[in-house]
């Protein structure tokens, strides 16, 4: 029995569900209760995935004293030197002022230059300094953060069934506004 189990009202304050209800649509008490443990076993799971993201985020300040987006956003730059601001907006699924907000701090710390070249002069592009590349040569890894490596290690039916079950709960949570999947889950001192 496990720490859920042991106070089903309690369980069944949280999630809506009430004693009284049992028997509701065919549910029995032990159905609902057995409900409520796997409500609450979904929410220590979310726990933990934020806090490793945490976790993750502040090791990483550390270590190199950029944030975990930052290094992510210097990564990309290293991999493919002349990206704009709105390619690491996109690469990194942040609004494009968040990603100018963290890309001037890193630019700040002297870790890439921003240049504008070719006909149309208005089109800066982005490179690594030699600084920025011996950040990242003693980072940790992944660089690309700890979120985005634990997915990418998914195979394809758990990825799927995890962003079905996501919809879902963003559709229940009634998110609506698009912008919302652009903003960091952790503060990312950008």
């Amino acid at each position: 029995m496990n720490e859920y189990e042991n106070n089903s009202d309690q369980n069944s304050l949280r999630t809506g569900s009430r004693p009284e209800d049992a028997g509701r649509d065919g549910g029995s008490g032990h159905e609902w209760a057995a409900r409520d443990v796997r409500v609450m076993s979904a929410v220590r799971h979310f726990r933990v995935v934020v806090r490793a993201v945490q976790a993750h985020s502040s090791w990483v300040e550390r270590q190199c004293g950029v944030t975990a987006a930052q290094l992510w956003a210097l990564w990309e730059v290293f991999r493919e030197p002349g990206l704009r601001v709105s390619d690491i907006s996109r690469r990194l699924s942040i609004k494009p002022a968040t990603a100018s907000n963290l890309l001037d701090k890193i630019e700040a710390k002297g870790l890439v230059r921003r240049e504008r070249r070719g006909p149309d002069q208005r089109v800066v592009r982005l490179f690594p300094t030699d600084d920025g590349a011996r950040l990242l040569a003693r980072a940790p890894r992944p660089a690309e953060g700890a979120l985005l490596d634990a997915l990418t290690r998914l195979d394809d039916q758990q990825l799927e069934a995890l962003n079905g079950s996501l919809e879902a709960l963003v559709d229940i949570l009634r998110v609506k506004e698009e912008g919302s999947a652009l903003s960091p889950i952790v503060p990312s001192g950008n």
